[in-house]
């Protein structure tokens, strides 16, 4: 909210004039709705309303996925309502929400909704902001028994909490434990920035996580007076959007909220004041962790409109503005010597009381200089002499592509999109239009996108960057200081620069592979459905046509080798591989090709899996085709080219700078290495080796598996089978034979797991109070699939223990963790791994505790309903697997390398239906025996005398 670099093509998707044809949807009465006085109509399809008591209620029926639902409680307050004395008290009341209400015992919101098949954190969670306060809860069935239990429990949040003694000095423990662990190097420079651009502001005094001090003193009477004072009706609001009749859920709201009583909120402070004339200063904020980054800054007024059609047709000409300066900056990333990381210019709305604008410019160690020279010119070119029809042209296309995008995927529109706005009507004033009513309004504005309208709507956005505010952050000082940051800038706005060079448009070069391939096999598998195809060449193509997200299609293609390619001598083998599309292809670099593909739905990128490298993304029917003929360029014409080894550089460098700066990253980085017992293809390799990578090497590396290794294609998604197929054909399928089956790498699926049982120590450069224990024990790989629903059962059962022992009862931890993980890959490898970030001081009680989980789980047969809490969300998993494209590909990827996955799927359920408790205890006592996990413990480095 505060600050926005580039801003996605979907957010100028709302930007656009209003349609012509649609009716406005009825308008209820009252001045609380945006739409009320805007002239853009809202989608007909959400139903508003206001109860007596001046609860708002926003209904979306949807049914994308089918049979499920999301409802939320929206509070307009959060950090910037709190006193002085209250710091953090949003936050904390946020955490008693589910610690005891009239109705709801404390600990049974949570297993509630547990038993119904809510994963706590995943569909049952809880946002605190600056300004609002939100609950959500995300139903795997959107039956009415299941919604009036949401609502209920919302209800109890909203009017009915307790805040009983014992549980607010229990929860006390859990949100200092969730403020210590976010104490990072990250916060402590947000801390600074917010403070240096806005010091006479009052939210940059009111962090949603609050003060030690504040939460420590924090009573049951101050909380509920907090509370009291802004959870009332006129200042929230229910939404509900899913699977639902509206009138159903309509009913429901008032059977529960009706009776909320009705009185007037605290009125709300200001989150400002902001110094629009603030100027000339500079600031320097240094950590070992931080990467350099320079920023420049000038604030302005709030000058927001009402979201109007007017308003609308501004907005989305200065978004353009903005985009074409953000890929003029991007373009100089992708040379051969870039001048920065990465850089950025963007205006954006702080809160409703200024604007800002910032230059941000991501240097290399010690290049800030250059970098922010070279910024610096980028943004003086584009006031000084615009922007050309070409690169309008571009943007405009990509705008295009989007809008018409969504229009043609409207009806499938998943749950998640109607509950954003929504959110952003009531925080933003944002009227929730139709995406059909947003393509008809930019076909009525698309005349009017000039390179003369969007500079004059980007200049009137803009705040002057005249001596501006200059803030640095890194890990050692800029030489000579903050006046050489200052004289840096005033120099770079010295005399005129020359005109932005405008570099030609080629067209794409790859749409001939040669004679269609022939299939030679053609079946259906008989579980799902799933369409497997062979072609002469070798590869294997797998089908799922579905309705699920209208004019969508989902694309991997799996090739043959990924990080079964790393070996002892060379565990680096595959460490550039995401690096590769910095090259571009052989006739046409990245940037060429970002020119090139505007407008299109394409993706090129590609990564190394434990098996396969992974190509592909999301695109449409339309854009299938060009969507395969890359695919089939990056296999038959990668460049290599080393423009982007520049930048992976920078990136390792930093990566290592931040080695040991928390605890987690701590263990994370040396986990590896410990449980290898060193060995390489699994340990993290010395920096310099790291860094003495290059493209070429990657080259000798891959090039023959591109060209020749087992290729798997699967598509999920919005087409017809016949006219892919042929694609397919004249594409990937007209390539050389290649492999007939992925390799199998015999030699390289041995992973071993560490004899040694001693306990290591490791030091981290984080907060001096943060701990973290991580203990591990060896199980197995997932070739027997009963014992690898019992391991993950068993991680269900093992998280909600250890979260009643160390975050309920003890209050010493935010979120301890359980992970089960059967390898697919390595035979007869397995771990099995808890942990728990404490109190450095209270590291010996929370060992205790964690071991004394374990050993009961070994001891004795865990009761009915925590095996019912841990079991019920994974069940509603594989109901709701096939929901989704994204959940159909999982399964549709290697339909033909890895059958099995199909016949598992198939049975889970039924199988998992079928274990009991006393398999969890004989799987507990097999594995988990205290004596043989590896411990590991991350603490602060000592403090030399």
């Amino acid at each position: 909210m505060i600050q926005r670099l580039l801003l996605a093509f979907l957010l100028s998707l709302a930007a656009l004039p209003a349609a012509a044809h649609e009716a406005p949807a009825p308008t209820p009465a009252g001045p609380e709705w945006p739409f009320a006085a805007s002239d853009l109509p809202p989608d007909p399809q959400y139903r508003f309303g206001t109860l007596e008591n001046g609860l708002r209620t926003i209904i979306r029926p949807n049914s994308t996925p089918s049979g499920q639902g999301m409802v939320q409680l929206w509070v307009g307050a959060g950090s910037v309502a709190e006193r002085h004395d209250e710091r953090g008290f949003a936050h904390f009341v946020e955490h008693m929400a589910f610690n005891g209400s009239t109705n709801v015992p404390e600990g049974e919101m949570v297993r509630l909704l547990e038993r119904e098949g809510l994963a706590f954190g995943a569909d049952t969670n809880a946002a605190t902001g600056f300004d609002t306060t939100i609950y959500r809860l995300d139903l795997p069935r959107a039956d009415p028994e299941l919604l009036g239990t949401a609502l209920m429990l919302l209800r109890e949040t909203a009017g009915e909490l307790l805040f009983e003694p014992g549980a607010v000095d229990r929860e006390r423990g859990v949100v200092l434990a969730e403020r210590r662990a976010r104490d990072t190097y990250e916060l402590r420079n947000t801390i600074d920035s917010l403070g240096f651009l806005y010091p006479e502001a009052r939210f940059p005094q009111r962090l949603p996580i609050g003060t030690v001090a504040a939460l420590q003193g924090a009573t049951p009477e101050a909380l509920r007076s907090f509370w009291q004072r802004h959870y009332r009706p006129g200042n929230a609001a229910i939404i509900v959007v899913g699977d639902f009749d509206a009138a159903l859920v309509e009913a429901a709201i008032a059977e529960h909220f009706a009776d909320w009583q009705a009185s007037e909120a605290a009125a709300q402070p200001e989150f400002g004041p902001v110094d629009y004339a603030l100027a000339g200063s500079t600031d320097i904020f240094l950590d070992p962790a931080l990467a350099e980054r320079v920023t420049v800054s000038r604030h302005g007024p709030w000058i927001t409109p009402p979201d109007t059609l007017a308003s609308r047709r501004e907005r989305v000409l200065r978004e353009l503005g903005y985009g074409i300066v953000n890929r003029r900056l991007t373009r100089l990333t992708r040379i051969e010597d870039p001048p920065f990381r990465g850089a950025g210019l963007g205006t954006g709305e702080v809160f409703e009381v200024g604007r800002t604008t910032n230059l941000i410019v991501d240097a290399g160690e010690g290049e800030w200089q250059r970098g922010l020279l070279a910024a610096q010119q980028v943004y003086r070119q584009a006031l000084d002499y615009g922007f050309t029809a070409a690169e309008v042209a571009e943007q405009v296309a990509n705008l295009r592509s989007a809008v018409e995008t969504n229009a043609a995927g409207a009806a499938t529109r998943s749950n998640a999109s109607y509950v954003a706005g929504a959110i952003a009507l009531l925080e933003d004033g944002r009227v929730p239009t139709t995406p059909l009513s947003a393509l008809d309004r930019f076909r009525a504005l698309e005349p009017a996108i000039t390179p003369e309208a969007v500079l004059a709507a980007m200049r009137a956005d803009l705040v002057p960057l005249d001596q501006p505010l200059i803030r640095f952050q890194g890990r050692t000082p800029p030489a000579g200081g903050a006046q050489a940051l200052r004289a840096a800038w005033d120099e770079g706005m010295r005399g005129t620069p020359a005109p932005a060079a405008a570099p030609a448009v080629a067209e794409f070069a790859y749409t001939e592979f040669g004679p269609p391939g022939a299939i030679v096999a053609d079946t259906t598998e008989p579980l799902l459905g799933i369409r497997t195809l062979t072609f002469a060449n070798g590869l294997k193509l797998n089908l799922k046509p579905t309705e699920l997200e209208r004019d969508r299609v989902r694309v991997e293609l799996n090739v043959d080798g990924g990080d079964m390619l790393k070996t002892l001598d060379a565990p680096l083998a595959t460490a550039m591989t995401s690096s590769l599309v910095s090259g571009g292809l052989g006739a046409h670099t990245i940037d060429e090709l970002q020119s090139i593909l505007a407008g299109r739905q394409v993706s090129f990128a590609i990564d190394a899996a434990a098996e396969t490298f992974r190509l592909g993304g999301t695109t449409t029917p339309g854009d299938l085709e060009l969507q395969l003929q890359l695919l089939a360029a990056a296999l038959t014409d990668a460049a290599y080219r080393p423009q982007g080894e520049a930048q992976y550089r920078r990136t390792i460098a930093n990566y290592f700078a931040r080695l040991t700066a928390t605890p987690e990253a701590t263990i994370a980085n040396q986990l590896g290495t410990i449980l290898s017992d060193g060995d390489p293809r699994f340990s993290l390799q010395p920096e310099a080796e790291f860094l003495a990578l290059t493209l070429a090497d990657l080259q000798r590396t891959i090039a023959d598996r591109l060209a020749g290794g087992a290729l798997e294609l699967a598509l999920v998604g919005d087409f017809d089978a016949a006219p892919a197929i042929a694609l397919v054909a004249r594409t990937l399928g007209a390539l050389p034979p290649r492999e007939p089956a992925f390799r199998a790498y015999d030699d390289n699926r041995q992973r071993p797991f560490t004899a040694n049982r001693e306990p290591r120590v490791l030091y981290h450069e984080g907060a001096a109070d943060q701990a973290l224990i991580q203990m591990i024990w060896p199980t197995t790989d997932d070739s027997d699939f009963i014992a690898s629903l019992t391991l993950e059962l068993l991680e269900r059962v093992a998280r909600l223990e250890l979260t009643d022992s160390l975050r309920e009862d003890l209050g010493q931890t935010y979120s301890p963790s359980a992970a089960a993980s059967q390898s697919r890959v390595f035979r007869g490898y397995g771990t099995f791994q808890i942990g728990a970030a404490v109190d450095a001081a209270q590291v010996d009680e929370a060992r205790a505790a964690m071991l004394a989980t374990v050993r009961a789980l070994a001891a004795e047969p865990v009761d009915d309903d925590t095996l019912l809490r841990a079991r019920q969300p994974l069940l509603e998993s594989y109901d709701n697997a096939l929901k989704t494209t994204a959940g159909w590909l999982g399964l549709v990827d290697r339909a033909q390398s890895e059958p099995e996955r199909i016949a598992r799927f198939a049975q889970g359920k039924t199988l998992l239906a079928q274990l009991g408790a006393a398999d969890l205890q004989a799987m507990a006592a097999r594995y988990l025996v205290p004596e043989e996990r590896v411990e590991i413990l991350a603490v602060p480095r000592p403090v030399e005398e």
